[in-house]
């Protein structure tokens, strides 16, 4: 089995493969401050879960935003499985991502996995917009090359942002509204806040669009991906397991 991590600034997103069958997924909070000990609790946790052990994990990749946790994650998991996690890095990914990007170390990693899992899926041209803290988007050309992409802030980043600086806003759930003209506070933020988010995507895709000279396929991931992708014109698939695909192929790689 493989287990892939994918450590975001606000959510750690885990997955485990049976070859290339996803057979459990999970999203916990992040912890920026947890040790390799405590990590491996969360870990042993999980899989308890599941009914998996860590004796049927052979391999292990990593995609991590946040350096500390990289090492923490790491020795957690060889501690648990005996796994030495494979790194997410252009260099790691090797032939899977090809580039022409001017400083390929600067890439996230967490970039990296959704363009070499995207390219795979679906071919090029290819868009990913990964909805996270910030909200990403890879562009990879029509002759299979990262070319760069977009990093704005996230919806939550975006929400929160407008909740401490309102005083008289509360904080609501993030759904789509029932209509553009919010009849109350609550839906008149939802207006603005999810349909905003949709409206941005939308013109930020035409604008790549227009500069690549062609039109591609744009996939939708992240946690807000499913709800965005409802009203967005540009968006034409979601896949919330597209940065652990990304690590399980770089994996692959990393075994042959």
């Amino acid at each position: 089995m493989l287990l892939a991590i994918d450590i975001g600034n606000t959510h750690t997103v885990l997955g485990v493969y049976t070859g290339k069958t996803l057979d459990a997924m999970w999203r916990i909070a992040t912890d920026r401050n947890a040790a390799a000990d405590e990590l491996r609790i969360t870990l042993s946790t999980l899989f308890s879960l599941e009914g998996l052990s860590f004796e049927n994990v052979d391999a292990a990749a990593l995609a991590s935003v946040v350096p500390q946790l990289t090492r923490a994650w790491s020795q957690a998991i060889e501690d648990a499985t005996g796994a030495q996690p494979v790194v997410c890095s252009a260099e790691t990914a090797g032939d899977l991502f090809d580039t022409d990007y001017p400083s390929p170390h600067e890439i996230g990693a967490d970039r990296i996995a959704d363009a070499v899992a995207a390219r795979a899926l679906y071919g090029e041209p290819v868009i990913v917009v990964d909805f996270g803290t910030a909200t990403n988007m890879e562009v990879i050309d029509a002759d299979g090359v990262f070319r760069g992409g977009i990093i704005a802030p996230g919806v939550m980043t975006s929400a929160n942002a407008l909740f401490s600086r309102g005083a008289q806003l509360p904080a609501i759930d993030l759904v789509n509204p029932p209509q553009v003209v919010g009849r109350s506070t609550m839906e008149a933020i939802q207006a603005g806040i999810m349909l905003g988010e949709a409206d941005r995507v939308d013109g930020l895709v035409r604008r790549i669009f227009a500069e690549l000279g062609y039109d591609a396929t744009v996939v939708a991931t992240g946690g807000l991906g499913p709800t965005v992708a409802q009203n967005s014109e540009t968006i034409g698939i979601v896949n919330t397991e597209l940065t652990l695909e990304g690590l399980r192929l770089i994996a692959e790689r990393a075994a042959r």
